[in-house]
């Protein structure tokens, strides 16, 4: 994402999906049809923050490079720089990986 000067709006991120295990535990190989896209990735880009209803700027609480948890179903997809990123709020993440 460092050639592009992409820079999300508001309370949203940008991150990167992190690739599903190909095989089980057991080791079966599992087919690309039959991957489930994970819901976990890293944050490549953090807006500003949102504003409450006075108008002061509350900042995000996560920063670029940041494993972080979603929904199944969270975000938007795009293709940026031929690279598949999803954008979502800050509500849309669950947590931080440690």
């Amino acid at each position: 994402m460092a050639k592009s000067k992409f820079r999300p709006l508001h309370d949203r991120v940008v991150v990167k999906r992190i690739d599903a295990e190909a095989k089980t535990k057991g080791g079966i190989i599992i087919p690309d049809s039959a991957k489930e896209k994970p819901s976990q990735g890293e944050i490549v880009a953090v807006g500003p923050g949102g504003r409450d209803e006075a108008g002061k700027l509350i900042p995000i609480d996560l920063k670029v490079g940041d494993r972080v948890l979603f929904g199944k179903w969270s975000g938007t997809e795009i293709k940026l720089d031929s690279e598949e990123l999803l954008i979502m709020k800050e509500s849309d993440i669950m947590g931080v990986l440690a």
